[in-house]
């Protein structure tokens, strides 16, 4: 039994109500997706393998079916403050953070993990980045990342929590480890960072 906790219950229902519900209220323009193909390459990146032996290219054909443009000026990065991310970016219709792009907004806030040798998802336990960091949840998000940031152009934004224990830049994250290395320069003209305390502090 892992220390995190297990596969949100009904993922499936989920995701792909997700996928539906973004190609065609949230983001329209994305244009014509096949949701339940996306939701197979999902499921098959982890299914029937060791859970602490996920690697973020397990997810390529994931992405790869999911994959859209980023509109120019709206790409949205950020460190512990996602619930303010998610409020200010207005699911992409002020900015497009990484949970407002199909990919992300596919699994965002959501729990998953297979078992060794059964097609079962694991709805008991899943491990925690500290017991293993090559799982599920944390590879996807890094591949998640990594394509993110290569989508990045003109001006791109980063908000920043000026009150987060260990300070506003935490590294590693996935900000310094996955998203900076991963910017295409010539693609970006200007970078603006926001640091944003919590109302009632730290400052």
């Amino acid at each position: 039994k892992w220390k995190g906790e297990g596969t949100t219950q009904n993922l499936e229902t989920i995701a792909v109500g997700r996928c539906y519900d973004y190609i065609r209220t949230v983001n329209p323009a994305v244009g014509e997706k096949n949701c339940s193909a996306i939701w197979e390459a999902f499921k098959n990146a982890f299914i029937n393998k060791d859970p602490c032996n996920i690697l973020p290219k397990d997810y390529e054909l994931f992405i790869n079916l999911s994959l859209h443009t980023i509109p120019p000026n709206k790409s949205l990065f950020w460190e512990n403050n996602q619930l303010l991310v998610n409020s200010f970016s207005n699911r992409g219709r002020r900015y497009m953070a990484v949970g407002d792009t199909l990919f992300g907004f596919f699994v965002d806030f959501l729990n998953w993990c297979g078992k060794a040798d059964s097609a079962e998802l694991d709805y008991e336990s899943c491990p925690t980045t500290e017991e293993c960091e090559n799982n599920a949840v944390e590879s996807f998000w890094r591949i998640a990342s990594i394509t993110y940031a290569q989508q990045g152009s003109g001006v791109i934004h980063v908000l920043l929590n000026g009150s987060a224990v260990g300070g506003a830049y935490p590294v590693p994250g996935f900000f310094a480890d996955y998203e900076i290395p991963n910017l295409r320069k010539d693609k970006i003209s200007q970078v603006v960072i926001w640091v944003v305390d919590d109302i009632e502090g730290p400052d």
